[in-house]
């Protein structure tokens, strides 16, 4: 993925270059230090993806987006919460709250590259096939209520049965938009649309809590559109 950096504090974007020089499928080729120099290169330079700052000065990452310009997938880091709610308006990939680790970093580039993938291919595709014992399981994700590990296994809850397969969480995440069945747990996934209630980061499908931990909390709240207290 060709990719730019829109950051103003030095420290912030050299850190940002570091994490994405470990990550072979990015290529950083431009950075900047305010929105107006990095509007002026997406003009010209269409990229896949931009790391984004919010306050920038006198032109906002939230005003860049806004310009209708960017046809780029976005991911925002920022070290202000207020803006998730804005940030699920404009359709970003993730949300990234400073200081976040490497390993988050990736999950939101992996997210991006999940969507830019989906973009590619005409008509979103509405199943995925599912190894089980020795044959494929054709899974309609509308018929997903939750992933559940079990040691090896995933267990995957559907509307009136239940299937185990030996396909990691990983796999299920790159091959799934976070949108349409997110990841809330190290041992969990959900589907959006079947939530009927979440209290105290906990997440009710039918008669299951499914618990929220610390490490998928912002993540998820930002891509239901709430802002967590």
């Amino acid at each position: 993925m060709r990719c730019i950096i829109v950051e103003d504090e030095p420290l912030a974007r050299e850190r940002l270059l570091e994490y994405a020089k470990q990550l072979p499928l990015l290529e950083v080729v431009a950075t900047f230090d305010n929105a107006a120099d990095a509007l002026s290169f997406l003009l010209v330079d269409p990229v896949d993806l931009v790391l984004l700052d919010i306050n920038l000065g006198s032109m906002s990452g939230i005003e860049l987006l806004e310009t209708s310009t960017v046809s780029s997938q976005v991911i925002f880091t920022t070290a202000h919460p207020d803006y998730a709610l804005k940030a699920f308006d404009l359709k970003v990939a993730d949300y990234l709250l400073k200081p976040f680790s490497f390993a988050r970093f990736v999950q939101a580039i992996e997210r991006a590259q999940s969507r830019l993938t989906r973009a590619d291919v005409p008509g979103e595709r509405q199943y995925i096939f599912v190894k089980t014992e020795f044959r494929l399981e054709k899974i309609r994700l509308s018929d997903v209520l939750y992933i559940e590990g079990d040691s090896d296994y995933r267990r995957i809850h559907l509307g009136n049965r239940r299937i185990m397969t030996l396909q990691t969480f990983g796999e299920f995440e790159q091959r799934i938009a976070s949108d349409l069945i997110c990841r809330v747990h190290k041992s969990y996934m959900v589907a959006i649309d079947k939530i009927e209630s979440i209290e105290r980061d906990r997440i009710k499908i039918r008669e299951v809590m499914i618990p929220i931990s610390a490490s998928y909390r912002d993540r998820f709240y930002t891509i239901i559109g709430h802002r967590p207290k």
